[in-house]
């Protein structure tokens, strides 16, 4: 069976979804995926990013990372999303680079792509499902296959038990307030078993 390609594509001003995006990398990796963590372009002004010390520093610390293309989406069995939300839905960054990704849509790149979301607020109850639900709106469009976690582990549970993708709670200090690396984990791993179906037409 040949090897799931998986882009972990993330959005993060301060360095939550990153971590996200870290875990779910290596989660796919138990699997043998070929992952690239790929962070979508920033839009934010030079002088708004200068403001946050946290923002600033966390933009210095993965410069390195690359941005993600429409070359990645079209590599990708499977792409994993992780973006804040943003009263409700997903950030700006993220809102563009899907918007950008209308060429491989008309040209059915995006088709069967397995895909799953992950989301950060900063109260547990500020958006996060709307934020995840809202991107697997779009997914529906480009004909993707959504591959939520569900309740197919226990793990769910001890982080906070959303049923449509990972969502974390992340404090005035920026610090994660539920336990979810078990989860994000799982959440690659399912994504990953069901691109693999899908690659090898089980």
């Amino acid at each position: 069976m040949a090897n799931v390609n998986l882009a972990v594509v993330y959005y993060s001003s301060t360095g939550s979804n990153y971590e996200l995006a870290k875990w779910a990398e290596e989660g796919a990796k138990e699997l043998g995926a070929e992952v690239k963590v790929l962070k979508v372009p920033e839009l934010a002004p030079q002088e708004a990013i200068d403001s946050n010390p946290a923002w600033k520093e966390h933009v210095e610390a993965t410069k390195d990372v690359p941005e993600a293309t429409s070359d990645d989406i079209e590599w990708a069995d499977a792409i994993i999303f992780s973006t804040p939300t943003r009263f409700g839905n997903v950030a700006s960054q993220m809102k563009q680079f899907l918007d950008l990704q209308g060429g491989l849509w008309a040209n059915g790149k995006t088709i069967n792509k397995v895909v799953s979301a992950m989301s950060s607020a900063q109260n547990p109850h500020g958006g996060q499902e709307a934020t995840i639900l809202s991107l697997y709106t779009s997914m529906m469009h480009w004909g993707a296959i959504i591959a939520a976690p569900g309740y197919a582990d226990p793990v769910q549970f001890s982080a906070g038990g959303n049923p449509y993708g990972v969502s974390v709670t992340v404090d005035g200090d920026g610090n994660m307030v539920e336990d979810v690396a078990g989860a994000v984990k799982f959440q690659a791993k399912r994504t990953v078993e069901v691109a693999q179906k899908v690659k090898n037409n089980q």
